[in-house]
């Protein structure tokens, strides 16, 4: 009989919760209890999974110790042909969990592939409770919540972005749509400056940075006054940091 594949999340950044817990701020015990009980995992990251098993060790006992643990990576350069290597131990009876790099897996997270097989081969997926960087932006932000579609990264070319954008915007405007997406954190300077210069003045455009962590910072206003505000040199301090962009049109 299979075992099952548990989508377990991962935090969004630096951990600091209690010092006897340094998860519990943000994954709950539950889930925190079940992941420290597989021994294979399928990690977007196996560097920052073994940092995550580190901490969940703080208050849970793994199942082996960590050098012991089996991390297979999944990324964005894995093949397909590759995938049922993966699966191959799950298929003999083994559980294991799907964990990406931060956040939940399979969600803007190359898992979804392995997902889809594990579904092809009968094999039970179970998702746990953890953080979503693109929900908690979608709540955060004041925008619809009631419909909204994430769209990964956008061109990084300067011409092409401005095209995607404003299809973006239109596409909000028919739909009454939220609209999220994605950059590579040292280029959040430039995107906001882009969808500032891009964007008709009344387009609301929400920033959500480092969620769940310290440093967290959401702030939602229209374009025309980011425009002001960045023309006055006020730039958030988002640089480096992971930041989801939403945009609704009026």
């Amino acid at each position: 009989m299979p075992g099952i594949l548990y989508l377990i999340p991962n935090t969004l950044g630096q951990a600091d919760g209690a010092a006897g817990d340094p998860l519990s701020h943000i994954i709950p015990q539950q889930v925190q209890a079940v992941s420290a009980a597989l021994d294979y995992f399928v990690a977007e990251n196996a560097k920052s999974t073994r940092a995550f098993l580190k901490l969940l060790s703080v208050a849970h006992p793994l199942a082996k110790p960590l050098q012991e643990i089996s991390i297979a990576e999944l990324n964005v350069n894995t093949p397909a042909a590759a995938l049922p290597a993966l699966l191959a131990p799950i298929l003999a009876g083994r559980d294991a969990g799907l964990i990406s790099e931060a956040g939940v897996p399979a969600v803007a997270d190359p898992g979804a592939n392995l997902v889809r097989l594990a579904h092809q081969h009968g094999i039970v997926v179970r998702p746990l409770v953890g953080p979503s960087s693109l929900l908690l932006a979608v709540m955060a932000s004041g925008l619809n919540g009631q419909s909204f579609a994430f769209n990964g990264y956008l061109p990084t070319d300067a011409g092409l972005r401005v095209k995607r954008i404003k299809a973006l915007e239109e596409r909000s405007r028919l739909e009454q749509q939220t609209q999220l997406f994605i950059e590579t954190p040292y280029r959040n300077g430039a995107m906001l400056e882009a969808l500032a210069a891009t964007c008709l003045p009344e387009t609301l455009i929400c920033i959500a940075t480092d969620l769940t962590l310290p440093s967290e910072s959401v702030r939602t206003q229209s374009a025309g006054k980011w425009r002001r505000a960045l023309g006055a040199g006020e730039m958030p301090l988002f640089h480096k940091k992971p930041t989801v962009f939403l945009l609704l049109a009026q």
